[in-house]
């Protein structure tokens, strides 16, 4: 019994540690999560959120590992999963069945999936409550080193100025739903849905993306300006890419002389932008690809 205590233990904080370290690789994702569930009202506001609570999922989960604090540490846990399962809750009486963020984007669960590895949770954490009888006090090194853990974050994730992003405002594409322009390489395309230079270019690249074992994730933004739908453009151009609407004054400030248009964004920055030979110039633009 004793043995199994231990493992259970140390399974409920490495789910804290394992929490903390896929809101770490991509912070963003988890920050319009925030936004998206009404938990912050700015992107700014949602960055510091975010960091607050990696540090704090990291300190908890390294601290649950020592024979320090233990009924206290348990409780805060349990405090915070009751306080995320009542939001969830919350979510789900709202219809949201999108990625709850618990994992970021590594292990994507619905909020009523969250509800339920929230309430296995409570139940281990019960289990450990009760079979924990023994305080320790804690050496300052515990504490500064726990302290340490809450703070690193904020170091080491600095935040950006998303205001001096273009593409700020896009953060949700169909097919994929959340979407972080703010990380990584990536490809966004302007296009006019009864644009032909537009459906060819979008048939070229859906062709070239089809051929390539890794592709660079391409993003478009539709104009609607005529009767075309986006089924039909798909379907004549055999383009599946994730898409959200921009309206003509945004299309129009967007483009060149005529669409189409291709960015290159690099952790949210425009590195480049093409009118024209888009494939050879993603190309030669030395992109890493995914």
């Amino acid at each position: 019994m004793f043995r199994f205590i231990q493992i259970l233990g140390i399974f409920f904080a490495f789910t804290f540690l394992f929490s903390a370290y896929t809101k770490w690789i991509s912070p963003g994702h988890f920050e319009i999560t925030l936004m998206d569930q009404n938990l912050a009202d700015t992107r700014i506001f949602a960055a510091y959120l975010t960091r607050f609570i990696i540090g704090l999922e990291l300190a908890l989960g390294l601290s649950l590992l020592l024979p320090f604090y233990r009924r206290m540490l348990l409780r805060i846990a349990m405090l915070m999963i009751v306080m995320f399962t009542l939001h969830l809750l919350y979510m789900v009486s709202l219809g949201d069945t999108e990625n709850g963020g618990c994992f970021g984007e590594l292990i994507a669960l619905s909020p009523l999936e969250s509800v339920a590895k929230n309430l296995i949770l409570l139940l281990m954490a019960a289990i450990l409550y009760k079979k924990s009888r023994f305080q320790k006090r804690a050496p300052k090194t515990v504490m500064i080193l726990s302290f340490f853990f809450l703070v690193i974050p904020w170091v080491q994730l600095p935040i950006q100025d998303y205001d001096s992003f273009v593409f700020n405002d896009y953060s949700h594409f169909e097919k994929v739903g959340r979407v972080d322009l703010t990380a990584g390489d990536k490809l966004l395309g302007i296009f006019n849905l009864d644009c032909e230079h537009c459906q060819e270019a979008a048939s070229k690249l859906a062709n070239w993306e089809r051929e390539k074992k890794k592709k660079i994730p391409l993003y478009a933004l539709y104009f609607k300006q005529g009767s075309k739908t986006v089924a039909e453009f798909e379907g004549q151009t055999q383009s599946t890419f994730p898409y959200a609407f921009i309206d003509d004054k945004t299309f129009f400030e967007l483009i060149g002389s005529s669409p189409p248009r291709i960015y290159y964004l690099k952790k949210g920055e425009v590195q480049a932008y093409w009118d024209k030979e888009f494939i050879k110039n993603i190309q030669n633009s030395g992109i890493e690809l995914k």
